[in-house]
């Protein structure tokens, strides 16, 4: 098991290369590694793992209630949504099972909540019920005036979505697959196989599965299709403090149109409060900037919803890009000829249908030629708990008892304790930037943004970091 960041790449070819270490392109490569046969190569451009669209999502575990019925997409998230939910509860990954209610607020929004409900039907989630006003404000107390009324969907939940690529990766590594980072691929070509070019030189593998997110529908055309084009669709959001938590108890959604689920409000597992996304479609791949128009727009919807959450602190400001591509429905295509499969068009549902969609890919590589060989299921894992609703190590006595630096808090914001930043610093996937070690621990996440604890974060990270 290896992961580099830098120096040569290993000249003996891989039995198959999966392009991006994003949450799909680590459960593929986690799925792969369940067979030890083969030689597996999960290749990412940036510094670590999880670090383009999947940092930077709503963190959503849908349910798929409001998915196109009979699309692939509507298929892969309901399988993906109880896989995940089992794999969460094995490996430690926070969940909390909030429930949604997508609000009406005027008569043509009401009128579309059975329609919504008979939707759910047809994607086999059962469990929708409808809300009068009276209801729905027994609910959320805190709702802003004038809602006619909602739809419940109770199995829609919060989770992790750092922890949860982090695990995928994990395994991953631990099972033998190679972690290439700072890898980007510069050009592809198929011979006798594939070559990829790359930042750090060639590599070369007889399959090819593109995972590139943002960047899938280059790669695509690198090989000769153009099925899709990705347009980029830039979703900012505001993360509210702590204190704004008793303010919501449900996902609260608005009635979806067809640019996307719209602005929600929604706690996190890590205890804050999320408003957003904006859905803003671009042409720059990389326009990841925060913009005073969106965020303004944002206030504007917030205080419709949730009045008293504009009176809140916000903690930090974020966008993400999501890979928009004019279709309803993921691009996943086998090209056996090529010994290639295409993973495009994965939008904000992929991190629910991530272990369903390595499956599927799984699948189709074998109906394409690959050998998968016997199974072999991977190591398990715990992963830190990062979730406010589940004991953290600075509150179990047990584990400071038997190491007091799970007892010494360095960042007091969000009760990062120095054993926590110590095992991140040494873990199978370790962070190779503040940003990651942030995602690892969420050390200066929280109010101050690491005003007070930078410095001695930067000094355990200096210290502590592999080269």
């Amino acid at each position: 098991m290896t992961v580099t960041a830098a120096g040569p790449l290993p000249t003996t070819p891989y039995d198959v290369a999966i392009v991006g270490a994003g949450v799909v392109g680590c459960a593929i490569a986690r799925e792969l590694a369940r067979r030890p046969r083969l030689r597996i190569a999960l290749v990412e451009a940036q510094d670590d793992v999880g670090q383009g669209t999947s940092k930077a999502n709503t963190a959503i575990l849908h349910t798929g209630f409001d998915a196109t019925p009979g699309t692939l997409e509507a298929r892969l998230v309901r399988e993906g949504y109880a896989l995940l939910g089992a794999y969460a509860a094995e490996t430690g990954i926070p969940v909390e099972r909030v429930g949604a209610l997508l609000v009406a607020w005027d008569e043509e929004q009401r009128a579309a909540l059975p329609r919504l409900a008979e939707k759910a039907q047809r994607n086999a989630y059962h469990d929708t019920t409808l809300l009068g006003p009276d209801e729905l404000y027994a609910r959320e107390p805190h709702l802003g005036p004038g809602a006619l009324g909602a739809l419940h969907v109770p199995g829609e939940s919060i989770i992790c979505p750092w922890t949860t690529t982090l695990a995928y990766a994990t395994q991953a590594v631990r099972a033998g697959i190679d972690l290439h980072l700072n890898t980007a691929v510069r050009q592809v070509s198929s011979a006798d196989g594939h070559l990829l070019t790359t930042s750090r030189g060639t590599l070369r593998a007889r399959h090819l599965v593109n995972a590139a997110g943002l960047h899938a529908d280059t790669l695509d055309r690198a090989l000769g299709h153009e099925d899709f084009t990705v347009t980029p669709r830039r979703g900012q959001l505001l993360v509210y403090d702590k204190l704004a938590r008793p303010l919501v108890r449900h996902i609260l959604l608005p009635v979806p149109t067809a640019l996307g689920k719209g602005v929600l409000v929604a706690p996190t597992v890590h205890g804050n409060v999320l408003l957003g996304p904006t859905a803003e479609d671009l042409r720059d791949k990389g326009a990841t900037g925060s913009t005073a128009d969106g965020l303004a727009a944002l206030r504007d919807k917030g205080r419709r919803v949730l009045p008293a959450l504009l009176e809140e602190e916000v903690t930090a400001v974020y966008a993400g890009l999501r890979a928009a591509t004019g279709h309803e429905d993921y691009r996943i295509t086998a090209h056996p000829g090529q010994a290639y499969v295409t993973v495009g068009g994965i939008r904000s549902t992929g991190l629910t249908a991530s272990l369903a969609i390595a499956a599927h890919v799984t699948g189709l590589l074998a109906d394409g030629g690959l050998d998968l060989g016997p199974v072999r299921e991977p190591e398990p894992v715990t992963m830190p708990n990062l979730g406010e609703a589940f004991p953290r190590p600075y509150q179990r006595p047990d584990l400071i008892a038997a190491d007091p630096e799970y007892g010494t808090l360095v960042c007091h914001c969000e009760r990062v304790s120095r054993g926590e930043i110590r095992d991140a610093l040494a873990s199978t996937v370790p962070p190779r930037g503040l940003d990651g070690l942030r995602r690892r621990t969420r050390a200066r996440a929280g109010r101050c943004q690491g005003f007070y604890c930078g410095a001695a974060v930067r000094e355990l990270f200096e210290r502590g970091a592999r080269p």
